[in-house]
């Protein structure tokens, strides 16, 4: 879809889907954004806008290229790599893509790939959990973050 197109959806009544501008403004400083690149080369795009705001953004993707070129563009800016199969060499992934995220899909994650990541100086974060029981179970094995629909599933 264009961005005309998506800015005619409303979330609700009166309530349209807002830009990556309009989210960063409202955040600010007081979080990181996790922002995944999405589209043909999308990346210079969504570091400028990430750049002209100044707020704590790291960026990732399934598209494990578009990370690799966002490196290059925006060196400082924190990246990371998702996955929906198991990564067989995480840390040739990490290394080809110059990631320290590593996203894969909560049910793929175990101890051995949890130590991997570790062991390269990266960071694993779960999508999508929306189960306790599986939150649970990722903190045992050291996950370093969760992604989620609904945050009070999470262990405290």
């Amino acid at each position: 879809m264009t961005w005309g197109e998506v800015a005619r959806v409303e979330l609700a009544p009166g309530i349209a889907i807002p830009s990556l501008r309009q989210v960063l403004d409202a955040v600010g400083e007081r979080a990181t954004v996790y922002v995944e690149l999405k589209g043909s080369n999308s990346e210079r795009a969504t570091l400028d806008v990430i750049a002209a705001s100044g707020t704590r953004c790291a960026v990732h993707s399934f598209d494990h290229d578009a990370v690799a070129r966002a490196s290059r563009l925006a060196p400082g800016v924190r990246r990371g790599i998702l996955f929906d199969a198991y990564p067989i060499d995480v840390q040739a992934a990490m290394r080809d893509n110059k990631a320290l995220d590593v996203w894969p899909e909560w049910s793929l994650i175990d101890a051995p790939l949890v130590e991997r990541v570790h062991a390269h100086g990266g960071r694993v974060i779960a999508w999508t959990v929306n189960a306790t029981t599986a939150a649970e179970h990722l903190v045992s094995l050291g996950v370093d973050g969760l992604c989620g629909d609904d945050v009070r599933l999470f262990p405290k």
